[in-house]
């Protein structure tokens, strides 16, 4: 599924956004992430709107009651880029207190492929977190977080796209500077007894501002620019309770508000020394409130987790296009979202299961309002009155581990009704949606009657002999246009990873990874009148080495891309034959220490 159908959140906070441009987790503060929690799937019981395709969750440090003074660094280096990048975390508690610091920086140089150097693939970054617990005693702690993030150059090489008039030449979009800002204040209990009953409350507030520009490369100066902020206020309370040996349950309430006012000018033709307002909207608001309950059941060797939930999604703005359109715009739609999951553990090797989910996504302020020119070389019209998405997938599967093998397998099939896209309009309905400037080359958003997705994906981990691991990972998906009877835009390819790991030395460890990839022939002919095009193959080899040689202390060195193989993935940004390359042969090195 494409980002806007995946909840990306940091320690469980979402990060809303409408990405016109790049990705949504540049904005997370990644050199300082402890771990990533991925859930595929439809998962709205418990995320909400935008679920459809699973959540990710980036965890970053917390403050610890660790008594003393406890630092951790990581220093790196990356030879395609020729960047540097290095991170600090300081942890310090004393009786009931704790205070916890860290911070990042990133400086990566254009770096270099298989053809040469890819260029406005550079960019600087800083991040800084800090958190500060207190114990109340009884199990209670109060918390208070900080984050801030902030990136500067960022350009988007697959953004390229000609323009109209020979005097622009094309046109690249860029950001200046893009910032992350969050503040959360938190409490929790822990429950105690035969049936504890622990909870977790927390307000926040998440600012994501950016500058979005389109850059005239042979004017060599900004002919479109952007500025807006994306404030999210939110609450959640969540709470689970040992009902019974057998029951655990969960249930809780989010609520949030996100808003947004952007500030666009566009300059005008043909000298493009005079810029005018292009407002995509105004005003925009979006709000969510969600409840949820689930239980997770245990009987004997049978597992059962089912899951409720109902959500209400509001979204509202006082124009569009200009100030073109002032009514009509308001929308309200409620959903309810539900899973149900059975498992049966007849060895440890051997758990069937099967499960059977439903979610939903409302569409964000860009799908409803915005009206103006994108990437893709089109101009977009909005639709404020555009229906919510849902998906219900059936998956069966089987899983297992003991202390030598692990794996799983799974067969899902997941159908999607009022889908949410773009459609390219031509003749009078371009006309009306995009006006007669930008009638050749209008799309607008609309629901789509129905695709589906099937898919298998399997993995395994094998200890062949002490100290040595072997492990495979394979994907597979199909996908239907229900409405063109073609595929789905944008669809991966099918992917098999081998790899291997070993300890050759009581302080070494060395590793090696093949990814293989088919090429990606299913593309959407029809949909996107030919602006999707077939994808290569390749396969690309990774080996590493790590030295732990002394404790707390470790050494890394790696060869990415071993073959130096050119390739782009398919779903690279970038008009048919102008995708950015993926880096090629590059060393890195990294440092990690524990003091």
């Amino acid at each position: 599924m494409q980002k806007d159908s995946v909840v990306l959140m940091v320690d469980g906070m979402r990060l809303n956004s409408a990405q016109r441009a790049g990705a949504i987790a540049s904005f997370l503060s990644l050199g300082l992430a402890e771990r990533v929690e991925v859930v595929k799937g439809p998962a709205s019981v418990l995320y909400g709107t935008g679920a459809l395709g699973g959540a990710i969750n980036v965890r970053l440090p917390q403050a610890r009651f660790e008594p003393g003074l406890h630092l951790k660094t990581r220093l790196g280096y990356d030879s395609a880029s020729r960047g540097a990048s290095g991170a600090a975390l300081l942890n310090a508690s004393q009786g009931d207190h704790a205070l916890m610091l860290g911070g990042s920086l990133a400086d990566y140089q254009d770096y270099r492929a298989p053809g040469g150097k890819v260029a406005y693939t550079g960019y600087e970054s800083g991040a800084f977190i800090g958190q500060y617990r207190y114990r109340l005693g009884g199990g209670q702690q109060l918390r208070l977080s900080l984050q801030q993030q902030r990136d500067d150059d960022v350009w988007y090489p697959g953004s390229i796209k000609p323009h109209a008039l020979p005097v622009v030449g094309s046109v690249i979009t860029h950001s200046p500077k893009q910032t992350r800002r969050l503040y959360e204040l938190g409490y929790n209990r822990q429950g105690d007894g035969e049936r504890p009953l622990n909870f977790d409350l927390r307000l926040y507030r998440q600012e994501m501002s950016r500058s979005i520009y389109g850059q005239a490369r042979l004017l060599g100066r900004d002919i479109v620019t952007t500025d807006v902020s994306f404030a999210t206020d939110g609450l959640d309370a969540r709470a689970d309770w040992l009902l019974h040996p057998a029951h655990l349950l969960s249930f809780g309430i989010n609520a949030w508000r996100m808003t947004a006012d952007p500030d666009a000018w566009m300059a005008r033709p043909p000298q493009f020394v005079q810029y005018v307002p292009s407002q995509p909207f105004g005003d925009g608001r979006l709000q969510a409130v969600g409840l949820y309950l689930q239980d997770d059941i245990k009987l004997g060797a049978w597992s059962v987790l089912a899951g409720l939930r109902h959500d209400r999604v509001q979204g509202r703005a006082a124009m569009m296009n200009n100030g073109a359109v002032t009514s009509g715009l308001d929308r309200s739609d409620g959903a309810t979202s539900a899973s149900l999951g059975v498992m049966y553990e007849v060895t440890p090797l051997l758990r069937p299961y099967a499960n059977v989910s439903r979610a939903f996504r409302a569409a964000d302020l860009r799908e409803r309002y915005q009206s103006g020119l994108r990437n893709d070389g089109f101009y977009w019209a909005g639709s404020p009155q555009i229906r919510p998405e849902t998906a219900t997938q059936f998956e069966l599967g089987m899983k297992g581990e003991d202390e030598r093998f692990g794996y799983a397998v799974s067969a899902f099939r997941t159908r999607i009704a009022n889908h949410i896209t773009g459609m390219q309009l031509t003749g009078a309905a371009a006309m009306a949606a995009c006006g007669a400037a930008n009638a050749a080359a209008c799309k607008q958003t609309f629901n789509l009657g129905h695709a589906t997705l099937t898919g298998l994906e399997a993995s395994l981990r094998w200890r062949w002999r002490p100290g040595h691991w072997l492990d495979a990972g394979y994907s597979r998906v199909r996908d239907t246009n229900g409405d063109l009877h073609e595929p789905l835009y944008q669809m991966p390819a099918d992917t098999l990873r081998l790899g291997w790991e070993g300890r050759i030395l009581a302080d070494w460890s060395v590793d090696a990874t093949a990814l293989l990839v088919r090429p990606q022939k299913r593309v959407a002919t029809r949909f996107t009148r030919g602006q999707e095009d077939v994808s290569a193959g390749y396969g690309v080899v990774d080996v590493g080495a790590t030295w732990r040689y002394a404790r707390g202390q470790s050494l890394r060195l790696a060869i990415k891309n071993l073959g130096d193989k050119r390739y782009h993935e398919h779903l690279a940004e970038g008009l048919p034959g102008l995708e950015p390359h993926a880096p090629g042969r590059s060393l890195r090195i990294g440092w990690e220490g524990q003091f």
